[in-house]
């Protein structure tokens, strides 16, 4: 889930237990074959049957309703299969080709693990969640070393916890389910903040890339040393920052950000540019044709700044995808489907004739230069 989907959930889970309501949150816990949403995806379902955020395409929802209605009513945690390959499951002829399982449980904010894992999500902060999915207990597991809850047995516990840390270190982790030496399946879930879009220049081409970026959960940075072009109005949901070139030493941007350069104004991209390569970021982009970033890269040089070939080896330009984008808001698309496809593992080309699952990296070229 991205982390609008995470907001509007824990928007509506808030509201609602302020108004005394259960609730239960059901979880994608294992996908086999083909299916619409992969493991760690949610939905809130509340003691009047209203639901928020999907599982599938909707062909589960009213099902994962009724359990999570009975979950709410026993305290007691479920997990349903759902055969999505029968020509007429639940007399609606899906045929999706594979199975799901879900796990559903009651929300209680007074347990200290689940109060624990909430907080993550609401703030953003990384966090792993280890849940057998046969037996009892929930591990929750923090970067910092810090352990809440526990499994029963030691040596489930103890792999519970490595199995999260091991995730918890990777570049962009997702939930998955694994087999403990004993068998018992250990669901991992696995949050960690938002990925960032740093936009150097709020010109109008900015603001339906901040748009698209804000929709999908980016945490949003804008900086821009015009306050006419810098409003909440033009770029809502994100942080702006008015700062001169000369003063963009007091921003830092953060370690999953994406920065990418298009203020239409050379000397401001030059030092721009300067500031994003010698940043942390991964990924530095320049908008325009290549020879736009090549032209900076030799003002620079004739300055004096010169830069390493791990700086330079993260600069990309052009930016996006080939889609044959023209309008604002199709460049808006194509840069958005770059930075999903280069921060997944993708190689961002059409799924139509690839022999390979949809959703497997592995099965993809990798991203050329991710």
């Amino acid at each position: 889930m991205n982390a609008a989907e995470t907001r509007a959930l824990l928007t509506a889970l808030t509201a609602a237990l302020s108004r005394g309501q259960g609730a239960a949150l059901a979880t994608v816990v294992g996908v086999r074959g083909s299916a619409y949403r992969r493991e760690g995806t949610r939905m809130l379902v509340l003691d009047d049957g209203a639901q928020v955020c999907m599982l599938s395409g909707g062909c589960l929802e009213a099902e994962v309703v009724e359990v999570a209605l009975e979950v709410i009513r026993s305290g007691v945690p479920a997990l349903a299969h759902y055969d999505l390959s029968e020509d007429a499951t639940w007399g609606l002829g899906i045929g999706c080709g594979g199975s799901v399982d879900v796990r559903v449980e009651r929300v209680d904010p007074g347990d200290p693990v689940t109060a624990g894992w909430l907080a993550a999500l609401g703030e953003g902060r990384a966090a792993a969640l280890a849940v057998p999915l046969t037996g009892e207990g929930r591990v929750l597991v923090l970067p910092g070393g810090e352990v809440v809850g526990g499994l029963p047995e030691e040596p489930l516990h103890t792999f519970a916890v490595e199995a999260a840390r091991t995730r918890l270190s990777m570049r962009e982790p997702r939930a998955v389910t694994l087999a403990a030496p004993d068998g018992t399946p250990i669901f991992i879930d696995v949050n960690v903040p938002p990925p960032g879009l740093v936009i150097y220049g709020a010109g109008h081409d900015a603001v339906p890339l901040a748009a698209q970026a804000h929709a999908l959960g980016y945490d949003l940075h804008v900086i821009d040393p015009r306050p006419a072009y810098l409003t909440p109005g033009r770029f809502p949901g994100a942080t702006l920052h008015s700062l001169s070139p000369e003063e963009l030493g007091r921003f830092t941007p953060g370690e999953r950000a994406h920065l990418i350069v298009m203020n239409h104004h050379l000397d401001r991209d030059r030092v721009c540019l300067a500031h994003a390569l010698r940043s942390g970021a991964e990924y530095v982009g320049v908008l325009g044709p290549r020879s736009r970033a090549e032209d900076l890269l030799r003002a620079l040089e004739a300055e004096g700044t010169a830069f390493t070939p791990e700086q330079l080896a993260r600069l990309r330009s052009p930016i996006g995808l080939r889609l044959g984008a023209e309008a604002p808001e199709e460049v808006a698309l194509s840069i958005l489907a770059e930075l999903m496809a280069w921060r997944r593992g993708y190689d961002g080309g059409f799924l139509s004739g690839h022999p390979g699952r949809i959703h497997d990296a592995d099965t993809h070229a990798r991203f050329p230069g991710g």
